[in-house]
């Protein structure tokens, strides 16, 4: 093939065929059976075929299950992975895939993601029995992936940052602090030396086996959280595995539910989300509160885009005494590897004003949040929030 013949065929495959497009390039073989499956998903209705004058070309994935399958399997064939996640989105979004997500056969046939995760909670109460084990082991596999990416970096700088928030006065050489030895020891600075004399050294302390911090995930189960509560979940069954943590899970529309019993299964917390509804955080704030016994050793985590159903002044009143009990107190508009998403703008200022600055976080970026968190020092809020 010339280099004239592979630009008119790329240019034949971005421009979709058709008499207007001006190639008079022919495809076969694989160049045609991927044109056919980028055009039953983009030249059809919803797609914006119609916009590029494509009237006379028919196209879609029609109304069954076994053509959608088919349809799943080609663009697997055909496309990458990061791809084939991009055209499924589009096709629950464009063709209205998500009804037939309730079938087994094209469940199996799928590229699972976060984002195919959280269509199938909010497809759950309408998920026929036949279809519901098959969800569950694709929802187990993308779990499974996430844990393994993870689970061994957010255990590290958890651990590093429960051993340093306990201080002690006697430390071994190896477990001198010294930023804030010489900052305690200023007071003993010899001029004619250029020198402090450590009168009192600080160290770190090594971790004890007994639970000395408290870690309490409120999520917010609305529709577009998906992503939040399918990553919060898998980073509350991580913590939960910490013997230094206690990790209480919450997740609430109107109502509020406590699914900390199920941690040790990410998921099941997820199967026991109802994603969709309404949104009181108040209500969920109010009962987070009530189950805090050590405020001076607690971490709250509220994931939400503050959008609340509920009373906004006792919000705001609950977070304000939370920090002053000596809560730590971060808000999270969400937990997910997209930009910040839409937010109630005043909610976050008002939380800021409180101490509480609000911000989108990613997953990998989470560890070190909670970390600062633990030693309660000032949170890594990202430039972009």
């Amino acid at each position: 093939m010339t280099g004239e013949d592979e630009r008119l065929r790329r240019w034949r495959m971005v421009l979709g065929g058709g008499a207007a497009d001006g190639t008079g390039c022919a495809l076969t073989g694989g160049d045609a059976a991927m044109d056919a499956a980028l055009a039953a998903l983009y030249d059809g209705p919803g797609g914006d075929g119609d916009a590029r004058g494509r009237r006379d070309r028919s196209a879609g994935l029609g109304g069954s299950a076994p053509s959608v399958a088919r349809w799943l399997g080609d663009i697997r064939t055909y496309f990458p992975s990061s791809v084939v996640r991009i055209m499924q989105r589009d096709a629950i979004d464009r063709l209205g895939l998500s009804t037939l997500l309730l079938e087994p056969e094209t469940l199996e046939a799928v590229e699972a993601d976060v984002h195919l995760v959280g269509t199938l909670l909010s497809l759950n109460k309408a998920m026929p029995e036949t279809t519901k084990e098959t969800a569950r082991a694709v929802v187990r596999t993308v779990v499974e992936d996430l844990e393994k990416r993870l689970a061994t970096r957010t255990r590290a700088t958890l651990t590093g940052a429960l051993d340093r928030s306990a201080r002690i006065s006697r430390p071994r050489h190896r477990d001198i602090d010294w930023d804030r030895t010489i900052r305690a020891n200023l007071k003993n600075y010899l001029p004619e030396y250029g020198t402090v004399v450590p009168e009192r050294l600080v160290g770190y302390g090594r971790a004890s086996q007994a639970v000395r911090k408290e870690v309490v995930l409120c999520i917010d189960q609305s529709g577009s959280m998906a992503a939040s509560v399918v990553y919060a979940s898998v980073f509350g069954a991580v913590l939960a595995s910490m013997r230094s943590i206690a990790t209480r899970l919450v997740v609430f529309d109107t109502a509020v539910v406590d699914l900390t019993d199920q941690l040790d299964d990410p998921v099941d917390v997820l199967f026991g989300t109802q994603l969709g509804g309404g949104t009181d955080i108040n209500r969920a704030l109010a009962y987070c509160q009530s189950q805090i016994t050590r405020p001076a050793d607690t971490v709250v985590v509220l994931i939400s885009d503050l959008y609340e159903g509920g009373i906004r002044n006792e919000m705001l009143k609950r977070v304000a005494a939370m920090k002053a009990a000596g809560v730590q107190f971060v808000a999270l508009l969400a937990l997910s590897d997209e930009g910040a998403p839409a937010y109630d703008r005043e909610h976050a200022a008002a939380l800021a004003a409180l101490g509480a600055p609000a911000f989108a976080c990613t997953p990998d970026l989470f560890p070190e949040v909670m970390a600062a968190a633990l030693e309660k020092r000032p949170i890594p809020v990202p430039d972009a929030a």
